[in-house]
């Protein structure tokens, strides 16, 4: 995650092997066609060693600020399950105290049907109204009415069993909508225990990392505030979104690494890509676990401007490729946004837009 000036990277590429054998988010699915990305490179030793110690301390802090984003994005959704569930179960009530008021309804009708005798205690049958009958007219005026009434009786019974099933299907939405409660408010204990949990342990790694900074050198202080070049004014982007999304990015060179930081002047890694896609417009994951879901993926050959990149294994940091096998990125505390090599923990690629 640590990165190092452009013009300190030593030449001299990693096997690409060794980096297509990890386990990636991106698949070659990509259409496009882009310019072959040059190798994966490692920083070189740069610096002291109390900075390489502060560098590794600091990653370790970074990955525990992911782990806690992204258990605050889980927290998230369940929290919505747990409110589409209680509309679910208010929805059920509603539905369940109507389904009574219409069996109650439409029972009264078929008990009126299922007691009722027609024409002075004749029954209610054709063979009836013939018999009962004095003229062949009468006969078809009671024929006729005796339909109406099978019908209407019909009628009621349908209704009365359209509202029995309305009861019952308001039962299982009540009973499915509180076991989908029950979970959603079990899920987001557990997760509000584990939040408190990582965010203990991103205290922990902080005071760890400050205890170092009094050990670092002048020059190491400068390398932290290096911000690799200045930004580039040839890089076209495949799009309107990634071109702005770049250019958002790139203003950003030298604005320093704050965990938890989504701008407008301090970013921690995700922040920074998700501030830059939204002034394209588009709206990006918080953590960058979450990011790497986002989007279509992308083979490493096919990189273009715009695209994040992503690094570890789970993923626990993000940037943005700006061409010729370079990023955008806000690497960790003590650092600033800067551009860098694409490096060797690198996992897999998404494209937004």
């Amino acid at each position: 995650m640590q990165s190092h000036p452009v013009k300190r990277v030593v030449s001299g590429a990693l096997a690409a092997a060794s980096v297509i054998a990890v386990v990636t988010v991106a698949q070659p699915s990509a259409t496009a066609i882009a310019a072959p990305v040059p190798a994966l490179q490692t920083p070189p030793d740069s610096g002291s060693s109390a900075l390489q110690k502060y560098r590794d301390l600091a990653s370790q802090a970074e990955k525990a600020n992911e782990d806690l984003l992204k258990a605050q994005d889980d927290l998230k959704a369940k929290q919505g399950d747990l409110d589409k569930a209680n509309a679910d179960a208010d929805h059920a009530k509603q539905l369940a105290t109507q389904a009574e008021q219409n069996e109650q309804k439409y029972k009264v009708d078929v008990d009126k049907f299922a007691g009722a005798s027609f024409l002075s205690g004749v029954q209610m049958n054709k063979l009836s109204a013939l018999l009962a009958g004095t003229s062949t007219q009468e006969f078809l005026e009671r024929s006729s009415a005796l339909d109406q009434i099978a019908s209407e009786k019909d009628a009621a019974l349908d209704a009365l069993a359209g509202a029995v099933k309305q009861a019952e299907d308001a039962a299982k939405l009540a009973a499915d909508s509180a076991k989908r409660a029950t979970d959603a408010r079990d899920a987001a204990a557990k997760l509000t225990d584990d939040i408190k949990a990582k965010q203990k342990t991103l205290q922990d790694q902080i005071k760890q990392l400050k205890a170092t900074e009094p050990s670092l050198s002048a020059l190491d202080r400068a390398l932290q505030g290096d911000k690799g070049s200045d930004a580039p004014t040839n890089i076209k982007a495949p799009g309107p979104a990634a071109q702005a999304a770049v250019d958002a990015a790139l203003s950003r060179l030298g604005d320093a690494y704050v965990w938890g930081a989504t701008g407008p002047s301090t970013f921690d890694c995700s922040g920074l890509m998700q501030w830059a896609y939204r002034q394209a417009g588009i709206s990006l994951p918080r953590s960058s676990r979450e990011q790497s879901t986002f989007g279509t993926p992308v083979a490493r050959s096919q990189l273009q401007p715009g695209d994040l990149v992503f690094y570890y294994t789970p993923v626990s940091h993000v940037g943005m490729y700006i061409g010729d096998g370079k990023m955008v990125h806000a690497p960790t505390t003590g650092d600033v946004v800067k551009i860098s090599p694409l490096q060797s923990q690198y996992v897999g690629a998404r494209r937004v837009s």
